[in-house]
């Protein structure tokens, strides 16, 4: 993994420096003391799989930067900060940020989090190789016919898939979970069907309505039981943060709570939900980033399939 780090304290890009290349995490390609000095053409040109970036510096802040860049980079955004102002963390997010760390700088935390992102990184250029191979395919009639046929079993493989991850949050069951799998099976077919964005979610939402109640349903049928759908997804999300946050107060060590309490949501909320949990903190309802978390779930479904080697290749 080739990485990039902007920070303006010399002395937070020289332990940042130690720690991936004393654990054996990758190369440092280059350094910045502000988020003016980069740009997405030179990340490309050295070939960055993974941004390390400051939150705030004095000419150019981490979140300018990233919404600069963030249209033409590919590699992963890990955001450095001591602040914790939600605002600014949930824009980051929405901007594209994977990870966030804290400072002062902690070794244990560095190295799990760039460990994190660079698996996730590998996994998803597997994927994209996979693609590529699938692609090429349909350029040879015959070819093409046996992936069209494969279609309607890669949808089924990727329920089956995405069904075995909601087992694991704890929701399998729960009101809401037919309405999340709806929203994870438009998403698969939109992918198949090459549209990478993630529609606004009022439109996925109405998206949902249809498939639940029928294409034959009135216009205001559909608005309402998308407003309906939206509301189920909310609640069951609570749920899924709540049963994550539960097992980390438990076991901080749970595999469960460490692979998906970050992939899913917002570091902050899983640590407010586990204080609430404990009784240090009184109960609240914690607004939850939808988008970051059904795409990270399609994603995490897809990946799994293909890891598995569930979905055919050939």
């Amino acid at each position: 993994m080739n990485f990039f780090i902007v920070d303006d304290t010399a002395t937070i890009r020289g332990i940042l420096s130690n720690i991936i290349e004393e654990e054996g995490l990758g190369l440092v390609v280059g350094e910045a003391a502000d988020g003016s000095e980069v740009d997405a053409h030179t990340l490309a040109v050295q070939e960055v799989d993974i941004l390390m970036i400051d939150l705030l510096m004095p000419i150019m802040d981490g979140i300018e930067t990233v919404r600069e860049i963030a249209p033409s980079f590919r590699g992963k955004i890990i955001m450095i900060s001591q602040v914790e102002t939600k605002d600014m963390i949930s824009e980051a997010y929405s901007l594209g940020v994977d990870h966030y760390i804290t400072k002062p700088i902690n070794q244990l935390e560095v190295v799990s989090v760039i460990k994190k992102v660079s698996d996730y990184l590998l996994l998803e250029k597997s994927l994209h190789n996979i693609q590529k191979s699938l692609s090429f395919l349909t350029t040879h009639n015959t070819k093409k016919r046996l992936f069209e046929n494969t279609l309607p079993s890669k949808q089924a493989l990727f329920l089956s898939s995405a069904k075995s991850i909601l087992l694991e949050l704890g929701i399998v069951g729960k009101n809401g979970e037919k309405d999340l799998l709806n929203l994870l099976e438009i998403l698969h077919q939109l992918d198949i069907e090459g549209n990478r964005e993630l529609p606004p979610l009022k439109e996925l939402y109405e998206l949902a309505a249809k498939k639940r109640l029928g294409s034959s349903i009135t216009p205001e049928e559909i608005r309402k039981e998308g407003k309906a759908v939206e509301q189920r997804i909310r609640r069951i999300l609570q749920q899924v943060l709540e049963h994550l946050a539960s097992q980390g107060l438990t076991d901080y060590a749970n595999l469960t709570f460490e692979y998906y309490s970050s992939k899913l949501f917002d570091y902050t909320q899983v640590r407010m939900k586990m204080l609430e949990l404990g009784g240090k903190k009184h109960t609240t309802t914690t607004r939850i980033d939808i988008k970051k978390f059904l795409h990270a779930l399609h994603m995490e479904a897809k990946v799994r399939g293909y890891h598995e080697n569930k979905f055919p290749h050939d």
